[in-house]
């Protein structure tokens, strides 16, 4: 593997590359998801509906279960059900070692994938520990490099050096075995050997290379991030700089051609909202993320055509200040170009635009009408909102409350599968390395490794994502995904029920995958649809009310 070489930014964030053409850096709005290009059904290949019932054996289970291999088949027009299996995380009962030896180009599973329960990382310690008392002896007991502190720090660099077995080994070790034995240094503040290994990692990470090469220069910024006690400060300097409207709006125009992420949020809402409205002549949809609102312009289109006439809709769109750069302007140009769309196929329309982060919605905030259905959806938003881990106030919860009291119709939660909310960090590091690799690589598949729109991408979107899950604590880490076992649980709580999905919502995602790489998969289970990636889910897609 060619070395690349590591250069200084003036924002103090090092570049890992190989000579490229100048890149034009830009943002949008990440997320990452998942999908296969069939579901597993009994339909004829006339197109029969999608079967969303559930099988009668456990599988897929987020809280309880023990580890479980991947439900979707290595064949791409299946997605196979195992009973007590996770359905997108293979050998998952493998302890961190065992993978951080045996680890492969598709094996992305870990005691994370897939399930609401969290590995200590004790298994990794231990076979660590094991390492070193064959290499040094027993006499190692007596010095215990990963059990130090910062106070310790001064001593510790003053003392004689000693052997060091993971850092002899790391010129053979994979990036991603290097990863987890860095970011099992850091978490025990095991200076010495982290520099060590980020050192080796230097040498092999590049953000033009394979995919694992690129998660692996930011993930390398964000163990230095979190060593170096400035996770924050990265985070905000890698916040997105500001392009010119044109240029940002391409710019997110090809991810969302390229990847079925926004689609599979956007067109499984319409659909299940467009199903929960059909016999609705006042509708009212609030949207919590409504960013360019181009979503909503089939929907209107659709309804446009509704026997008996179309309704009148309204749509209040909340946003906060980031998504202002891409549109070039306010809320108000979202309004004005959907009451043109609206206008043009003769549906009676009004925008009301709520330009505030979720965490400072009240019900007036609204602006809800007596005699209209309500519609709310939550695409790819409220994992960015506080929880009770976070402070007391806990607007997580809190959103979701004031949305039940309104007795909406229908609730769609398009949210990403990941588990990195309440998470320790060492075992939140893995589930990120597993997550964000299979995230990579359908973004590689897409676009050639050289393509500077997606090294822009990457570079100036997801890397401040990665280095805020990994760096940042408390108020300061904004990225807190949950799997859906949890979020089920926290809408359960709020006092919504899940409503089953329609064979339509499953057969108009089966339709959008046709237009992506046959590695994008489906499967479903307790009502929610996912989006995976070989063997791994990224992102689910449910229905409540």
């Amino acid at each position: 593997m060619q070395a690349s070489q590591a250069a200084q930014a003036s924002d103090g964030i090092r570049r890992y590359h190989q000579p490229l053409q100048q890149i034009q850096s830009y943002c949008l709005s990440p997320f990452q998801v998942l999908n296969s290009n069939e579901m597993a059904d009994n339909s004829s290949s006339q197109g029969a509906p999608v079967s969303f019932q559930a099988c009668n054996e456990q599988f897929f289970t987020l809280e309880s279960s023990p580890a479980a291999d991947c439900i979707f088949s290595d064949s791409p027009s299946a997605a196979s059900i195992a009973s007590n299996r996770s359905p997108f995380s293979p050998q998952c009962s493998q302890s961190y070692m065992s993978d951080l030896y045996h680890s492969s180009d598709h094996n992305y599973g870990s005691p994370l994938s897939g399930s609401s329960g969290v590995d200590d990382g004790g298994d990794l310690r231990h076979v660590l520990r094991e390492l070193e008392m064959k290499l040094l002896g027993p006499e190692s007991d007596l010095d215990d490099s990963c059990s130090c502190s910062f106070s310790n720090v001064a001593s510790q660099h003053a003392m004689p050096q000693r052997r060091n077995p993971i850092v002899e080994m790391a010129p053979s070790l994979d990036l991603k075995q290097l990863l987890v034995a860095c970011a099992e240094a850091v978490a025990n503040v095991d200076i010495q050997t982290a520099e060590a290994l980020m050192n080796v990692l230097e040498q092999k990470v590049s953000v033009s290379g394979e995919p694992i090469q690129r998660l692996s220069a930011y993930m390398l910024e964000g163990l230095r991030a979190r060593l170096l006690s400035s996770g924050s400060i990265i985070y905000k300097k890698l916040k997105c700089k500001e392009p010119t409207g044109p240029e940002l709006m391409s710019y997110m125009t090809v991810l969302y051609q390229i990847c079925p992420y926004y689609k599979f949020a956007y067109m499984s809402s319409n659909v299940i909202i467009g199903e929960a409205m059909e016999n609705e002549n006042r509708i009212h949809i609030i949207d919590f993320q409504i960013a360019q609102g181009s979503q909503w312009v089939s929907l209107i289109q659709a309804l446009a055509h509704r026997p008996g006439g179309p309704p009148f809709i309204r749509i209040t769109g909340v946003d906060d200040s980031q998504s202002t750069i891409a549109r070039g302007g306010g809320l108000d140009l979202v309004g004005k170009r959907l009451a043109k769309v609206a206008e043009s196929c003769g549906v009676p329309f009004e925008f009301h635009g709520a330009g505030i982060s979720g965490c400072e919605v009240q019900l007036e905030s609204l602006q809800v009408r007596h005699g209209e259905a309500l519609a709310v959806t939550f695409p790819y938003m409220l994992h960015h909102m506080p929880d009770e881990s976070v402070n007391t106030m806990n607007h997580r919860d809190r959103l979701l409350r004031l949305v039940k009291s309104l007795s909406p119709k229908v609730v769609t939660l398009i949210e990403q599968e990941a588990n990195t909310n309440t998470a320790p960090f060492f075992p939140r590091f893995c589930e990120t390395i597993d997550y964000y690799t299979a995230m990579f690589e359908s973004i590689d598949a897409a676009r050639p490794r050289e393509d500077g729109q997606r090294i822009s991408t990457e570079e100036h979107c997801v890397a401040r994502d990665i280095v805020n899950i990994i760096a940042c604590e408390g108020a300061d880490r904004v990225e807190r995904h949950e799997p859906f076992g949890k979020w089920r649980l926290r809408l359960t709580m709020a006092g919504f029920t899940p409503c089953p999905l329609s064979f339509s919502v499953g057969n108009a995602m089966k339709d959008l995958l046709k237009e992506y790489n046959m590695n994008y998969r489906l499967g479903e289970r307790d009502g929610a649809l996912y989006l995976g990636w070989k063997n791994r889910a990224l992102a689910t897609t449910s229905a409540w009310r």
